[in-house]
């Protein structure tokens, strides 16, 4: 813990950071975000198997971006974010650095794109073992079978947008579920807007979510949301062999024209 703190410390002292994102204790043993500005702030930042939270949500806004370069203390789901993010023009190349503990207690210090993508390749998979467990079992579902478990599920959501305000790709700053003239989501906590408003949304990662879980974490009544987006993922993975997280210059594959594409609508 020592090595990451003096590593921010010269950061700030240095210039080359104005800002260093990362973690400090929190109330209960939790782990919470910690915008380190000053020297004499150094102290709070900490690091652990706790700190699990997905930081790269914090770069896209605007008052973080305002505070100058920034250094992020990256876990793995954050250093895939990053990547997607800069991949969708959220995030100047150079603009952020990333802050990586290893296991021997070392910090990395990771300037540009190709050094994180490279860092990234190095990674196990993303999920856990038991994320994983449950997401193949979903997906051993019949079409029938699947759509009855979440209309389980989403009856208990009560439209608090923790999803959407904790997931470092939900970047927009007019989303689709606010906008009233038309209305395209219904605003209620009621069974057709609930699973409109989480399949439009899922829709909307699909070949973007870098499978970090943080919706999941961030949902009160424990709707387990963030297997409908990695769903949506591995979806766009099996068929167009494109993982999200994983490079700066991807393009987004719903969103990529190619005219070799071989369905036969593009033509």
């Amino acid at each position: 813990m020592d090595v990451l703190r003096n590593k921010a410390r010269d950061l700030l002292a240095q210039g080359q950071a104005q800002v260093v994102i990362g973690y400090e204790a929190g109330t209960g043993g939790a782990r919470r975000p910690s915008f380190v500005r000053s020297e004499a702030d150094v102290a709070r930042l900490v690091w652990d198997a706790d700190c699990v939270g997905n930081l790269a949500g914090y770069l896209t806004r605007a008052e973080i971006k305002k505070m100058g370069k920034i250094a992020v203390v990256a876990n793995a789901a954050t250093l895939r974010a990053l990547l997607q993010l800069t991949a969708e023009h959220q995030l100047a190349e150079g603009a952020v650095s990333a802050l990586v503990v290893t296991e021997e207690g070392a910090v990395l210090e990771l300037s540009n794109a190709q050094a994180v993508t490279e860092h990234v390749a190095t990674l196990p998979a993303s999920l856990s073992a038991a994320d994983r467990e449950k997401l193949d079992q979903l997906m051993a579902l019949s079409r029938e079978e699947r759509r009855a478990f979440w209309e389980q599920e989403l009856q208990r959501c009560i439209k608090c947008y923790a999803c959407r305000s904790s997931c470092p790709m939900c970047y927009c700053g007019s989303c689709t579920m606010d906008c009233n003239r038309p209305q395209w989501v219904p605003v209620a906590s009621h069974e057709m807007g609930n699973l409109e408003y989480h399949t439009v949304r899922a829709m909307h990662l699909a070949g973007r979510c870098v499978e970090c879980g943080e919706c999941g974490r961030a949902c009160p009544v424990g709707i387990p949301i963030h297997l409908l987006t990695c769903y949506a993922e591995e979806s766009v993975r099996r068929q167009f062999g494109q993982p999200a997280g994983t490079s700066a210059t991807l393009n987004y594959a719903l969103g990529t024209f190619r005219p070799d594409d071989q369905e036969t609508f593009i033509r």
